[in-house]
């Protein structure tokens, strides 16, 4: 089954870059609320009619969207992950979670050029610092000359606390190429294999493999204008990470929605971390034990540009 749904993305997506329509959204003018003035400030595309964004903040439930930071811009990010709402450490006993805490990330995300993004964050899970660089090397254009964005990805992870023989063995590393398409005006899909390298194994048990790929995939259902649904999976290929030795596939569902000048993702997942590399590394939580958890994502934009003041009188 999934299997299934790893081919289904890649198989929908080969037919949808085929089959792209050159429809194009009518142009009319309206005022600009806050919401649309964030919009304008994640990647260069919305400051050009004929680029088109598939997702409309940089993050997912799982992992990371194509979009890039406009340059000089500065994105504030919470990801937080409450406990189990079910099984033996969920229900009333903590508020269905909400009275435990699974990881909190607090990062920021800054345009060094409208296609390049620099980020740096830290996860409570395994204390866990994450820097990396974002490129977009592709946008997709609604002409249909370009019918999919590409973004390369890589990200340097390091543990400064805990029991570790020397440093190196405190790392870990993260390659990630996100391939992502609005098939139509209302539905989105990305796919991204991702490479990671962790120089001690996570969880840190024997016959854990330090070196292995993982393949996510994600779509997304626009509802109204300022919301979406979203989907996103993840698949590791690795002989040690099955159901067998205890690891589950990272799922989460929620809603994309665009308030005030704010992006604010509200999702369940089963997964614990926020951070790629700890959630792809060890994921562990079934949903069929009430292994599963809310969540959320708020992000706050902030324009360091120079903009003239309007001196008319």
């Amino acid at each position: 089954m999934k299997r299934f749904l790893i081919l289904f993305a890649l198989v929908t997506l080969s037919i949808s870059l085929r089959a792209q329509q050159k429809d194009s959204t009518k142009k009319t003018t309206e005022k600009q609320t806050a919401a649309d003035s964030l919009l304008n400030s994640i990647s260069a595309d919305d400051q050009q009619e004929h680029n088109i964004n598939a997702f409309k903040g940089t993050r997912l439930i799982l992992g990371l969207t194509p979009v890039t930071i406009k340059k000089n811009n500065l994105n504030f990010m919470v990801v937080h992950r409450f406990g189990d709402m079910a099984g033996k450490i969920g229900g009333p006993q903590t508020f269905f979670g909400l009275d435990a805490v699974s990881d909190v990330y607090i990062g920021f995300e800054y345009g060094i050029s409208d296609n390049l993004t620099a980020s740096l964050g830290r996860n409570t899970i395994g204390q866990l610092i994450e820097g990396g660089l974002k490129y977009a090397v592709l946008h997709q254009t609604s002409d249909g000359k370009s019918p999919v964005a590409i973004s390369l990805v890589g990200e340097y992870g390091v543990r400064p606390y805990g029991s570790f023989p020397d440093y190196g063995s405190r790392v870990s590393y993260l390659a990630q190429a996100i391939f992502a398409s609005r098939l139509t005006q209302d539905f989105s899909l990305q796919v991204s294999p991702v490479f990671i390298s962790d120089n001690t194994p996570i969880p840190n048990i024997p016959g854990n493999d330090k070196q292995f790929v993982t393949l996510e995939a994600a779509m997304k259902y626009k509802v109204s204008k300022h919301m979406g649904i979203i989907v996103d999976y993840a698949h590791p290929f690795s002989s040690f990470r099955t159901g067998a030795n205890g690891f589950s596939d990272p799922l989460g569902a929620g809603i994309e929605v665009e308030t005030g000048g704010h992006v604010f993702t509200l999702n369940v997942s089963n997964a614990r971390a926020n951070s790629e590399i700890n959630s792809f590394s060890a994921s562990q939580s079934d949903y069929a034990r009430g292994q599963y958890r809310l969540g959320f994502t708020i992000s706050r934009m902030f324009d360091f540009n120079h903009h003239k003041k309007d001196t008319a009188k």
